[in-house]
This record gives structure tokens, sequence and C-alpha cells, in this order.
């Protein structure tokens, strides 16, 4: 690549996006859509250098081959940047990737004063199922993450990506970057809009003979054995049972303490994937942002977990409200035992 692409500077002060009602927000989220390896350098190599010469914690959040690519561009300056997949969902679920992004957020102001700047090339996996929840994060961290000092350009490449994810890219960023330059993107959409208008499509499990079906569950005791019960039979890996029981038992109990009777389940499986149901016949507010942080906090003895842990213990978690009530469904593949 040429050098002088990597010496252009990205501009040393960008708008950040702000809020008549929400808290100042100090982090700007951008996307930039590229088509392959020169378009890509030519759009991070300024951001990454801009970052170095500000003196801001510099990371990347890519894939290893994509890693090497830019380390090997970035020439002596690639020892001060860091590698940290946890810091998208390549490397971990997405309230997981809240708390390690606001413990770098926070350790790089705390030294010198700094942003986080990170650069991320998205990859939500083959799955259409990965693909919904990897729009749904990145549309959400614009609420959770918006008071964490963090620069973040998140780069979605036409050569890697369904036509389906790529088109989303303007709508789940606030900011976008053409030809250098950083602008607000005119198709931007605040979160809570985006989430719950965004199509949940049917699991095609959803369609089979369920392998657990329970219709107005007498007490959440009952329905926390059968859900163990079913998991224990159908879930090899014991740490992965236990994990999905522990969370699916906390959507059963918000299903008691918060919904309203008949409460229902459903759960289906064919051996790689499972998915469970859990309705409720209560019409309370779905919050679309739910789960992506403890609803009370760091204090966790307050509760408010379940969504939370369900988001970090499940591959996909859908709130679907509907005539009849509010359904919970999880969704995970299966590890081997």
């Amino acid at each position: 690549m040429d050098g002088a692409v990597g010496e252009h500077a990205a501009p040393a002060a960008l708008p950040r996006p702000r809020s008549g009602t929400e808290p100042s927000v100090r982090t700007r989220h951008a996307a930039a859509v590229v088509d392959g390896a020169p378009e890509l350098l030519a759009v991070a190599l300024p951001f990454l250098h801009a970052g170095l010469r500000a003196g801001d914690v510099v990371a990347l959040t890519c894939p290893p081959e994509v890693v090497a690519l830019l380390c090997e561009e970035l020439g002596e300056r690639a020892g001060r940047v860091r590698s940290d997949p946890r810091l998208s969902l390549l490397g971990a679920r997405a309230p997981d990737v809240v708390i390690h992004a606001r413990r770098a957020a926070d350790e790089a102001s705390g030294t010198g004063g700094g942003l986080l700047r990170i650069l991320s090339l998205v990859d939500f996996g083959p799955d259409p199922a990965d693909w919904r929840e990897g729009l749904r994060y990145e549309s959400a961290s614009n609420r959770v993450m918006q008071d964490a000092p963090v620069d973040c350009l998140c780069v979605y490449d036409r050569q890697r990506l369904p036509a389906e994810v790529v088109d989303s890219a303007t709508a789940t960023h606030p900011q976008v970057v053409h030809d250098g330059a950083w602008t607000a993107s005119p198709d931007y959409r605040d979160p809570a809009e985006y989430l719950s208008r965004l199509p949940w499509p049917r699991e095609p499990l959803e369609d089979t003979t369920p392998v657990l079906a329970l219709d107005d569950v007498p007490s959440l005791v009952t329905l926390r054995h059968e859900l163990g019960a079913a998991l224990a039979a159908r879930v090899p890996d014991r740490d992965q049972r236990e994990d999905l029981h522990l969370a699916a038992a906390e959507v059963a109990a918000n299903a008691f303490r918060h919904g309203a009777r008949p409460v229902s389940a459903r759960m289906w499986t064919d051996g790689q994937r499972l998915v469970c149901r859990i309705t409720d016949s209560g019409h309370s507010f779905a919050d679309p942002l739910a789960g992506f942080r403890p609803a009370h906090g760091a204090d966790l003895s307050r509760g408010g977990m379940g969504l939370w842990l369900a988001r970090k213990l499940w591959d996909s978690v859908d709130l679907l409200p509907g005539p009849h009530g509010l359904t919970v469904r999880l969704s995970t593949r299966l590890h081997p035992a």
C-alpha cells in the first residue's frame, strides 16, 4: 500500500452526536463500506495513524489475517496497537463486549485522558440468526456505550458480508466515512425505533415437533424443573447445559414475576441447534434494549439480570410482543460433548 495513504490525517475533532433527552454522547460510532483490501486500508490507516498521533489506546478487533495486513502497513507503529477480538462479536457475546469495552475505555482515559480507538472489521458469521444478533448489537451499542470515551470505526467489506448486513450499516451507525470524510448518516435510526421494527422471522426448528410443550404451567418451580429435565436430556456439554438452564430459568422467573399467567413454554432441537420459547400473557412493554446491561447497573444484588444472562449465555435472544402476551425466544448452537 502506498505510504501516502497511511499518513492522511483523519479529522482532529469530529462532531459527536447529541440528543436533547439523553446524557451527553461521548462515543463516536461510524461505519465505512469498502470493497476489498485496498479500500479497507485506505479507510483504516488514517484512522489508526490519527489515534496513534493523539496518544489514544488503539485496538483492532478483526480476523487474524486482517490484523496481520494492518500491522504490516503500520510498520514499526504496529507495536503500539493491540489486537482484541473481545471488543466485538468476533470474540464475545454482546453483554461481555459492553463490559470489556467500558473497562478498556476507562483504562484509556485514566492513563493520560485519551480515548479508546477501535477499528472493527464487521463479521457476524454465516448464519442469518447471527446477522440479526449483530445488527441488534450495532444499534443497541449507540445507547449502552454512549457515555464512554470511545471512537469506533466499523468497516463493512462487501467481499465478506451479505448485502443485507452491508445495507444495515448506515441505519445502525450515527456517522459514516466516505472518501476520508466523517459525516452524519442520513439513514441513522434511533435504537429504540430500529430494534422494535426489526423483523424476527420464525426459526425453522419451530416448524418441527417440540421436545417440550407446556401450557399454563402451575408454578415457577415446575417450569424450572421441566426446562432443566429437557436440557439435561438433549444438551451433551455439561457446562453449556448448566448455562442454558440458568438463563432460561431467569427468563421463566421474569414471566411469573413481571408478566401474567398463563405461562407456557416450548423447546425444539435437531441435535445441533436448540430453540426455547417462554411466553406469558402480560402486555408489559418489551424494551428492545433490555439485557445489554444489567437492569440495575453494576449492583447485581438488586436483580434485573434475567435478559442480561440470557444474552450472555445463549447465541440469540428475541423479544416478541404479540396480541396474546410477550414471548422470549432463546436460540443457540449446541456444543459437542
